[in-house]
């Protein structure tokens, strides 16, 4: 049986004893990501910007535990405004570009995201070991 290991990313560290994402085996699942910048520690200013830095993070946190848009087989998202969806769909196809090999994906209204983000996410990822 595979340990569990803590997957941490410089700059994009939770405020809580929480890590950025947890892997064991072939499976990594994260924490929230959020639109944050991780040189400054600061959100974007606004929801275009905080998908973008969303999206890129997922990456980050993705690369520090082995894995790869590839490898993502569900997207939870969650949006303050719903129709800021104009804003996620375009990471999310620039992320994604094959329609015939996207992951699942669902989107929640929440009203109260921490650090007073727009715009939070947590992945599912299958590692092809």
């Amino acid at each position: 049986m595979s340990k569990r290991r803590s997957i941490e990313v410089p700059g994009l560290e939770h405020v809580h004893p929480i890590p950025n994402a947890s892997r064991i085996g072939p499976f990594l699942m994260t924490g929230g990501i959020y639109g944050k910048d991780p040189a400054t520690g600061k959100l974007a200013p606004d929801a275009a910007g905080q998908c973008k830095l969303m999206f890129e993070n997922i990456r980050r946190v993705l690369a520090a535990g082995g894995a790869k848009p590839e490898d993502v087989i569900k997207i939870h998202v969650w949006m303050k405004n719903k129709d800021d969806r104009v804003y996620l769909n375009p990471e999310w196809l620039a992320m994604f570009p094959d329609p015939h090999s996207r992951p699942t994906r669902h989107t929640f209204l929440d009203m109260d995201q921490p650090y007073g983000a727009l715009v939070s996410c947590e992945v599912i990822a299958v590692i092809d070991e």
